[in-house]
C-alpha cells in the first residue's frame, strides 16, 4: 500500500484560511470610529473671530452637507438634548496675501487665502471624541487683469476651501486620525 499524501492538502487549507481571514487592513472612507451609540450629530454654526463675511456659514454648510452624503448620522442644526454628540467649531483667522506678480504692471497675478480653524465634537457627557485646535486650509486664485472682465474670486475660493475643509474634516472624524 502507498502512503497517502495530505500535506498538500494541509497547506491549501492553511492558505486558503490566511487569505480568507484578511489582514486587518481597510480601504480609507469607511471604518468608523465613532462610537456605535452615536446616531445624532448637532452642528450648530461655527464661530466666526474673523472680519471676513459669512466665512463661517460656508464652513458650516459644507461640513452639513458632507455629513449629509457621507453619513447616515441624523444632523441637528442647534445644539439640544435629543443630540448624541456636537461638533463645534470657531474660524479663528483668515488672510489673503499675494502669491505672485505681474512683471508688467506689478499688481497681484495670483492670490493664496488662508483659513485656520478649530473644531471639536464631543459626546453628550462632554468626552471628547475628536479635536483639532489648529485646522489650517489654503486655496490660490488667480486675479484678473483685464478690468473689463473682472470678476472677483475670492469668494469662490473661499467656497472651494470649505469644501476641502469639510471633506478632510468628516474624513478624519469618521476614520479617527
Amino acid at each position: 500500500m502507498k502512503p497517502r499524501r495530505t500535506w498538500p492538502v494541509n497547506v491549501w487549507s492553511v492558505l486558503f484560511l490566511l487569505a480568507a481571514t484578511g489582514c486587518g487592513y481597510h480601504t480609507a472612507g469607511h471604518a468608523v470610529q465613532l462610537p456605535e451609540n452615536i446616531k445624532t450629530i448637532a452642528i450648530p454654526a461655527f464661530v466666526n473671530d474673523t472680519n471676513t463675511y459669512r466665512i463661517e456659514q460656508m464652513l458650516t454648510a459644507s461640513v452639513v452637507r458632507e455629513f449629509t452624503t457621507r453619513t447616515h448620522y441624523h444632523l441637528l442644526n442647534d445644539t439640544s438634548e435629543a443630540a448624541d454628540a456636537t461638533l463645534r467649531g470657531t474660524v479663528l483667522s483668515t488672510s489673503a496675501s499675494p502669491l505672485t506678480y505681474n512683471n508688467a504692471t506689478g499688481q497681484a497675478a495670483s492670490v493664496l487665502v488662508v483659513v485656520s480653524m478649530k473644531v471639536e465634537l464631543t459626546d453628550r457627557q462632554g468626552k471628547v471624541l475628536y479635536q483639532n485646535p489648529v485646522y489650517l486650509f489654503r486655496e490660490q486664485y488667480e486675479v484678473s487683469q483685464d478690468l473689463a472682465s473682472f470678476f472677483e474670486e475670492d469668494s469662490p475660493a473661499f467656497r472651494r476651501l470649505s469644501q476641502d475643509f469639510a471633506r478632510t474634516l468628516v474624513s478624519n472624524i469618521l476614520e479617527g486620525f
